[in-house]
């Protein structure tokens, strides 16, 4: 970090997939953190853990408290129901905006989702919709950044597709050619890092980000890509609809809170554009993936096997 006067960034969902990664790079990287946590953690140098929750207003005012700038990436990306999605990405993005404005934070970076740009199809995307627009009012110094969706060592929401793909089949949306965009977690934290400092080009942008490759990918040309990663020649399986709906209600019953597969996510895994705008890339100047998509997912296969994911 460039500079003589080191700064802190006060980071939400900082034991997190994305933001634990993010944790180690903007203390790599030369600043101070302070991480939001539910749980006792190690002590550790650069690190200053704050005991608490976004529902927590006391929690959040020392979280923000001497930090230059907050990094928001905690959510809920998935909920048996309305209320927890509001909880998680409404009421907890206007908590941590309250407790930044009033330590006198200006700088606000907020991770949202490609989903936003869908409110319709999920109340996942809804709710990230309304959090984007508490940001956008909120008088802050913000950017946002919307992810599509990611993947790497320690994921979970992949996870299932690997297991599929090792069996030799992977299931797929009705419409196997409908297009995503995907991007690697260390990549997305590079992207995060880039926004950190104070630049006019980024204040109240909108900022999508993917691995590169043009046009995105087609459902079938991932689950093969998935396929190659576990070296495995697959099978790709349209479902229809109705069927995922079926599927929804049964993994409810076998997982409970813990399933992947809900009511909410089957319109979302059904909408046949999930690629990022091109228009709202990071100027190139300042971040481009470095990650090639085929590799990340044989380096993420290889981390489920040796951690016994699999």
């Amino acid at each position: 970090m460039t500079g003589t006067a080191r700064k802190t960034v006060a980071i939400t969902g900082a034991t997190g997939f994305v933001g634990s990664r993010m944790l180690d790079l903007v203390v790599r990287e030369g600043y101070d953190a302070r991480a939001l946590t539910r749980r006792k953690q190690d002590d550790r140098p650069g690190v200053t853990w704050v005991r608490g929750a976004l529902d927590d207003k006391a929690s959040l005012a020392r979280l923000c408290s001497g930090a230059d700038m907050v990094l928001h990436i905690a959510g809920v990306v998935n909920a048996p129901d309305r209320a927890g999605f509001e909880a998680g990405n409404v009421a907890g993005t206007l908590a941590v905006i309250e407790a930044a404005k009033r330590a006198g934070t200006k700088r606000f970076i907020h991770v949202s989702s490609l989903a936003a740009t869908q409110p319709q199809l999920s109340i996942y995307g809804e709710t990230k919709a309304k959090a984007e627009k508490l940001v956008k009012t909120s008088g802050l110094d913000w950017t946002i950044l919307r992810p599509p969706a990611v993947y790497g060592p320690g994921d979970g929401e992949f996870l299932d597709l690997f297991k599929m793909a090792r069996l030799g089949f992977v299931t797929l949306p009705p419409d196997a050619n409908g297009l995503l965009s995907v991007i690697h977690v260390h990549d997305l934290c590079q992207a995060l890092l880039a926004l950190l400092p104070e630049q006019e080009d980024f204040t109240a942008q909108i900022f999508e980000v993917d691995d590169g490759k043009p046009g995105g990918w087609t459902q079938a040309g991932f689950a093969k890509a998935i396929g190659q990663a576990m070296g495995k020649r697959v099978a790709t399986v349209g479902i229809p609809k109705s069927l995922l709906r079926f599927a929804a209600r049964a993994d409810r019953l076998a997982r409970g809170d813990k399933a992947k597969l809900t009511a909410d996510r089957v319109n979302y895994f059904c909408h046949d554009d999930w690629t990022i705008d091109p228009r709202r890339r990071l100027p190139t100047q300042l971040w481009q993936a470095q990650i090639e998509t085929r590799q990340g997912l044989k380096d993420t296969a290889t981390w489920y096997r040796h951690n016994d994911w699999l």
